[in-house]
């Protein structure tokens, strides 16, 4: 009882010290190993410890759900680490079988074609569960000695014809099929009282979580994704404390060509890679020096890269080396056209550009003082309604309550001449009457707005500045839209008018009442600041009013300064 129990117990602790160092890139076939041999052991721990013929057959169905199905999992494990394809069939017919054989056993009873005739007696305190075997056992023993060497047969293969898979990690697969073969072999053989396979099954845990481990060295992408690296164009290198290559991602054999045909756990064949991965070692080792630059190649094909050298880790211990190469051809080539580019060249070009955006500024409020000109009754309009908006936005940048980036107040003040463009599709007859018009003329003008976003749109359609071109048709479309929804053309309301065009009714109606007209005269400054001021909440946006008082004075001294 105490050999099975110490088997239990050490099987156990491996188990827990495997899961405490799993990751996604250990086998499942090997992760399920894991668990089934701590049940066998206890199935046998639980066989010394039967006092009835009953707990022996239920000991015996717990310790043979490993007896039966480890094969299984060994095999494939093996098959998946020797990177041999096995169709899904052939596993499943597998699995199969070894199932059948377990329905044999869970049914086993005295004359049944598992066991041919069981006793169970205690002596001196000892369980004595004696058995004669049937068929079905015969066909059991064939079934573990078959799956057993179909595994030595695929290792063997595997090492004389694929190169890609490490000798070291073979080299270790041997290892649990061997010793659980021979303890089995051995108890059959010479009748030992306890079962030395349960021996045998801890030391395969023991090597299969060597394995696991070495496996990870393996996984080059794993690695490299830990690295934050992974699909950024990264070539990853592994080697070991030899210096042995472990393995490198396709980007690293881009980068090294002679990578592409490098055997697993060996040094490098191409002497020129091994003496220069060398030196960078070296150099890591000595200085502490972990990236350094180098450069292939000639002329066109001169290609450059930032190299990194870093410990390959596992936990706490340094398993070898990480190497990293980034590709920075590109960057190293911008770099060098920019190092060229000629000084005069880019300041004649920055000239250029200044007088082109000059030019279209220019042909804008050109086209504005063309519209303005047809009109008899607001001669100056433009320019005074732009300096009206331009003081607004002024205070507005002050106020904490608009958050107005800079280019929105840029747009917003370039968009104010634009704001009557609409009036060039109105008739000459209504646009210089001498006087106010009737209900017909004052419909007819209102269709201003909406034609001028219209023109609006077709002038600047090619510009590549979106949102200059936004709030200029919005300034031109909404800039007589009211805040308590009665304005025109759309009938919008409130925070529904775009901010722009509530800045722009304020300028607007402002000159409008402070300036001489053909049909009335100036206003004062007070009565005009007395009507702005009860149009807030109604005609204008009252989130302004702090904004245009703090204007007013600026207003003011514009406008005294225009008579003078």
């Amino acid at each position: 009882m105490i050999y099975y129990l110490i088997t239990l117990l050490i099987s156990v602790i491996l188990t827990i010290i495997y899961i405490f160092k799993w990751n996604k890139s250990y086998n499942t076939y090997i992760t399920i190993i894991f668990i089934l041999i701590p049940i066998t052991n206890a199935g046998a721990l639980l066989m010394s410890m039967s006092e009835s013929l009953e707990g022996a057959l239920m000991a015996t169905r717990i310790s043979y759900i490993g007896g039966c199905y480890l094969s299984f999992f060994i095999i494939n494990s093996i098959f998946d680490l020797c990177e041999l394809k096995v169709s899904r069939w052939v596993r499943a017919a597998i699995f199969a079988h070894c199932t059948l054989l377990y329905a044999f056993v869970v049914t086993a009873k005295e004359g049944s074609p598992f066991y041919k005739h069981i006793e169970f007696s205690v002596v001196d305190g000892v369980p004595v569960f004696e058995k004669t075997y049937g068929p079905v056992h015969t066909i059991f023993v064939i079934s573990v000695i078959g799956y057993a060497i179909a595994s030595f047969v695929a290792i063997i293969y595997t090492g004389m014809k694929k190169k890609k898979v490490s000798n070291h990690m073979l080299r270790l697969l041997y290892v649990p099929q061997l010793i659980c073969l021979i303890s089995y072999l051995f108890n059959k053989r010479f009748g030992i009282e306890i079962e030395l396979v349960n021996a045998g099954y801890t030391i395969a845990l023991f090597v299969f979580l060597l394995i696991s481990d070495r496996l990870r060295l393996y996984d080059v992408e794993e690695t490299a994704a830990h690295a934050m690296i992974k699909g950024t164009g990264t070539g990853v290198i592994l080697l070991d404390n030899d210096r042995l290559y472990l393995g490198s991602n396709n980007a690293a054999k881009d980068f090294f060509p002679s990578l592409s045909d490098q055997e697993i756990d060996s040094t490098f064949a191409d002497d020129g890679v091994r003496e220069t991965v060398d030196k960078w070692i070296d150099a890591y080792e000595k200085d502490g020096i972990s990236s350094v630059s180098f450069s292939t190649g000639e002329g066109d094909d001169e290609r450059f890269f930032k190299v990194h050298i870093s410990h390959l880790r596992g936990g706490m211990r340094k398993h070898g080396w990480q190497i990293t190469a980034v590709d920075e051809t590109k960057h190293q080539k911008y770099i060098a056209l920019i190092n060229n580019y000629n000084a005069d060249l880019q300041r004649e070009v920055d000239e250029k550009t200044l007088h082109i955006v000059e030019m279209h500024n220019n042909l804008i409020l050109s086209m504005a003082t063309m519209v303005e000109s047809r009109d008899n009754s607001t001669g100056g309009h433009i320019k005074r309604t732009s300096e009206g908006v331009r003081l607004l936005i002024n205070e507005m940048k002050k106020d904490k309550a608009f958050d107005l980036s800079e280019e929105f107040c840029s747009d917003v003040i370039k968009a104010a001449p634009m704001h009557d463009l609409g009036k060039i599709a109105v008739d000459d007859a209504i646009l210089r009457k001498p006087g106010r018009f009737n209900d017909k003329e004052f419909a007819i003008m209102k269709t201003h707005a909406a034609e001028g976003a219209k023109i609006v749109h077709e002038i600047l359609k090619v510009t590549d500045n979106e949102s200059f071109k936004v709030v200029a048709e919005n300034v031109a479309h909404y800039h007589h839209e009211r805040w308590d929804g009665t304005g025109y053309p759309e009938g919008l309301s409130g925070e529904a008018i775009p901010l722009e065009a509530r800045i722009m009714a304020i300028a607007d109606v402002y000159d409008a009442l402070v300036s001489k007209r053909v049909y009335k005269e100036s206003m004062s400054f007070e009565a005009a600041d007395r009507i702005i001021m009860e149009g807030m909440g109604k005609h204008f946006d009252p989130q302004l009013e702090s904004c245009y008082k703090s204007a007013r004075p600026h207003l003011e001294e514009y406008y005294k300064n225009i008579e003078k």
